[in-house]
C-alpha cells in the first residue's frame, strides 16, 4: 500500500492530508469546497444534495444543517448519525475533485482524541467503514502531532526524542489535549478543572463584543437563537479575524482589523462587523467566563498546565509540542513556558494542519514498519543467529568456567571444607552431596548470577557485532534508525549496570532480561550435573581427593585412603588438614578444576549440550529483536 490519507476531523474545522509514498516525501493538503481548512458542517437541501463545508452553513434552501457534532460524539446518539453525514459528504468531495480513485490501494488516518479508550475508537472506525471509505485506522491526535514534529524538516526534530519526555498540547475549538509521551508510552492527561477547554470560548467573547457593537443587538441574538448554523457560522469568522490578528500582533495594533458578516435569515440581511484590537484581545484571555466555573481561559489554561505538571509521575517534560489553530496565539507558549520553565517549547509552521499531516505519516510509516518486521521475521526464520551462536558457543563455555570457578572455591568450597574440620560433617563421602547442594544454592543467588553477566554480555557482544551486518541493512532500507536493532549499543551500557533504567534506553530492558535469561540457562546447566558435579563428585570429585591425599600424606597410610571417606573421623584428625592448604593449593585447583571442565564440556557438548544450548540462546536473542522491534513500532504508528 502506497497512498496514506490523514483526516483531522474537529469539531469546527477539518483537514486533509494524502501522501503517496511513491511520489512524495511530504504530506499534500487537500481542499474541500475549495479551502484547506475548511468547517465542520454539513446541510440537506430541499433538493436533497448533502454539502459540507462553509457553504453548507449558508445554504438558502438547507432543510437540515448541522455544525459542531463530533464534541457530542461521546453524550449524545445523534452526533455518530451527524459525523456520518458529514463524512460521506467529504468522500464525495475527494471522489470528484478526483482526490480519491474508486478502487484504488489506500488508507484513512483518522484522528480521535487522546482520551478515548479503545471501544470507542472503534465504534469511530465502523462510522467511516459503513459510509464507504477506504480501510481506516483511528489514531489518536496528539500522537499524529508529535509524528508531524518527528518528521518536519522545518522542526529539525528527529526520531531520538522518541527517547526522552514530550508533552504535545493539542489546543482545539472545543477541547485541548494534553498528551505525555516517553519512551514511546503514551498517557492520557486531562485538562485540570474544565475538559471542554478550547479556542471557541475567545471566539463566543469576541463574537458576543461583535453583536453588543451592533445596530441591533437583540434582533441578531434572536435569529441566533433561531439559528445554530449562522452563529456557528458568525463565530468561524470571529475565529479567523483572531487568528489572522495574533498571527501579526505587532502590525494590528496599528492598522485596524475588521471583518464583516451579511446574515441572511430574513428578508432584510443584517451586516455584523467584527473587530480586533489589543483592548479585545486581553478582554479575549482574560474576561471571566460562567461555563468556565466564572474563570477565564487564561486562568483554566495555566491551572490545566500545573495539574498536569503534578500529574505526571515521571520525568517532567523536556519538550513541548503546541499544535492546533489556537497555539499560534503568542501567550500559548509564554504560559507554558511558565509552568515548565525547563522544558523547550515548539510550534510548526502550520499547527492548524500538523494532525491531518501527521495522520498521514503515520500510515506511511505504519507500512515501512510492517515490511520492517517481515524481513526482520524472514531473518529469525533463517539460520543467521543459530550459526552465530554455534559458531561461538565455544567461547561462552570458556568464558563461563573462566569467570565461575574462583568465586565458587571461594564461597562454598573453603566453607564446607572448614564444616568438615569443625565436625558439622561427619564423613568425607558426605562432602559431595553437601557440595552438590551448596552449589546448586550459589549460582542461583544474585551475586552468582551478576558474576556470570559479565561474560555473558562480552559474549553477545560478539554474536551482536556480528548479527548487524545483517540487521542495519533491513533498517536502512525500511528508514528506521539502525540502532534500534544494535545488541551491541545496549550490550555497552550493561557493562556499566545492567539494571540502566529502561525508559532512558528503551532497548535496555529486553536486553537485560535476555541476558538473564541466558543466565538462567547457564545455571541450569552446571546445576545439571555436566559441569560443576565433578567438583563434588566422591573420591573423584577433585575438593575430596585434595582432603584424602593431605591425609594420607600426613597419616603415612596411603592403603586406608578408602577407608577414610566413610569414617567419622576425630576431631584432631580433621584438624591435620590445615585452613591454610586449601588456600595455598587454591590456584593449582582453580586451574585443574577449569582443565576438567573444558575438557568435560568439549567432549560433550556436540551433543548432549550444544544443540539444546545454542537452540535456547538463538531463541532469546531473536525474541529480543521482535522485542526491540515492537519498541521502534510504539512512537510511530498508531495506538
Amino acid at each position: 500500500m502506497d497512498i496514506f490519507y490523514g483526516f483531522d476531523l474537529g469539531d469546527a474545522e477539518s483537514a486533509i492530508a494524502k501522501l503517496d509514498r511513491t511520489k512524495d516525501t511530504v504530506p499534500e493538503i487537500l481542499t474541500v469546497q475549495e479551502a484547506k481548512s475548511f468547517i465542520t458542517a454539513y446541510a440537506m437541501s430541499q433538493e436533497g444534495n448533502l454539502i459540507v463545508g462553509e457553504s453548507a452553513c449558508y445554504e438558502p434552501k438547507a432543510q437540515t444543517r448541522k455544525l459542531r457534532f463530533k464534541s457530542r460524539f461521546l453524550t449524545s446518539s445523534d452526533a455518530a448519525k451527524d459525523i456520518r453525514s458529514f463524512a460521506g459528504g467529504v468522500l464525495g468531495e475527494l471522489y470528484l475533485n478526483g482526490d480519491l480513485i474508486r478502487g484504488e490501494d489506500s488508507c484513512f488516518y483518522i484522528g480521535c482524541p487522546a482520551g478515548w479508550d479503545r471501544m470507542t475508537r472503534e465504534e469511530y472506525r465502523e462510522i467511516f467503514e459503513k459510509v464507504g471509505y477506504p480501510p481506516a485506522k483511528i489514531v489518536s491526535e496528539s500522537r499524529a502531532a508529535l509524528v508531524s514534529a518527528c518528521q518536519s524538516k522545518h522542526l529539525q526534530v528527529g526520531y531520538d526524542i522518541m527517547s526522552r519526555p514530550v508533552l504535545v498540547v493539542d489546543i482545539g475549538s472545543s477541547t485541548t489535549d494534553f498528551a505525555y509521551i516517553t519512551s514511546g508510552h503514551e498517557e492520557e492527561l486531562q485538562t485540570g478543572g474544565e475538559v471542554f477547554l478550547g479556542g471557541g470560548v475567545m471566539d463566543e467573547i469576541l463574537l458576543e463584543d461583535a453583536v453588543s457593537r451592533a445596530f441591533d443587538p437583540k434582533k441578531i441574538r434572536r435569529i441566533f437563537s433561531e439559528s445554530e448554523a449562522w452563529r456557528s457560522y458568525c463565530e468561524f469568522a470571529a475565529r479567523r479575524l483572531k487568528e489572522k490578528y495574533f498571527s501579526d500582533e505587532d502590525f494590528w495594533k496599528e492598522n485596524p482589523c475588521v471583518t464583516s458578516v451579511t446574515i441572511r435569515q430574513s428578508m432584510i440581511p443584517i451586516k455584523l462587523t467584527i473587530r480586533m484590537d489589543p483592548e479585545i484581545a486581553g478582554k479575549l484571555i482574560d474576561q471571566k467566563v460562567e461555563r468556565l466555573g466564572n474563570k477565564s481561559f487564561r486562568e483554566v489554561f495555566m491551572d490545566s498546565l500545573r495539574q498536569v505538571r503534578d500529574n505526571i509521575k515521571e520525568k517532567q517534560p523536556e519538550l513541548i509540542f503546541l499544535t492546533g489553530g489556537v497555539s499560534k496565539l503568542p501567550p500559548i507558549r509564554d504560559w507554558c513556558a511558565e509552568v515548565f520553565p525547563e522544558a523547550i517549547v515548539i510550534r510548526g509552521s502550520e499547527p492548524e494542519f500538523s494532525v491531518a499531516n501527521g495522520l498521514a505519516y503515520c500510515g506511511r510509516i505504519d507500512e515501512e514498519l510492517r515490511e520492517f518486521k517481515e524481513e526482520l521475521e524472514q531473518l529469525k526464520k533463517s539460520s543467521v543467529v543459530e550459526d552465530l551462536v554455534k559458531k561461538h558457543i565455544g567461547e561462552l563455555y570458556h568464558d563461563t568456567v573462566d569467570a565461575m570457578v574462583d568465586p565458587i572455591l571461594e564461597n562454598v568450597a573453603k566453607p564446607v571444607i572448614g564444616r568438615w574440620r569443625n565436625g558439622a560433617i561427619e564423613r568425607l563421602s558426605d562432602i559431595d552431596n553437601v557440595l552438590q547442594n551448596e552449589i546448586d544454592a550459589y549460582l542461583h543467588t544474585d551475586e552468582a548470577r551478576a558474576i556470570l553477566a559479565k561474560p555473558v554480555s562480552g559474549w553477545l557482544k560478539k554474536i551482536a557485532g556480528e548479527l548487524e551486518e545483517h540487521t542495519i541493512p533491513i533498517c536502512v532500507r525500511h528508514n528506521v534508525p539502525y540502532s534500534a536493532l544494535s545488541l551491541n549499543s545496549y550490550l555497552s551500557l550493561s557493562d556499566l549496570d545492567v539494571k540502566v533504567e529502561a525508559r532512558d534506553i528503551f532497548a535496555v530492558n529486553e536486553v537485560t532480561w535476555m541476558i538473564d535469561t541466558i543466565v538462567s540457562i547457564l545455571v541450569g546447566l552446571l546445576c545439571g550435573g555436566s559441569g560443576i558435579a565433578m567438583i563434588a563428585n566422591g573420591p573423584q570429585g577433585i575438593i575430596v581427593g585434595m582432603i584424602v591425599s593431605i591425609l594420607v600424606l600426613a597419616l603415612g597410610q596411603e592403603k586406608m585412603q578408602d577407608a577414610l571417606l566413610n569414617i567419622n573421623l576425630p576431631r584432631v584428625v580433621r584438624m591435620l588438614v590445615p585452613k591454610g592448604s586449601f588456600e595455598s593449593r587454591m590456584e593449582k585447583l582453580s586451574s585443574e578444576i577449569k582443565d576438567r571442565l573444558y575438557s568435560d564440556l568439549e567432549n560433550e557438548k556436540n551433543e548432549e549440550i550444544s544443540g539444546r544450548l545454542v537452540k535456547e540462546i538463538s531463541e532469546q536473542i531473536e525474541i529480543c529483536l521482535a522485542k526491540m522491534a515492537e519498541v521502534v513500532e510504539i512512537p510511530l504508528s498508531q495506538k
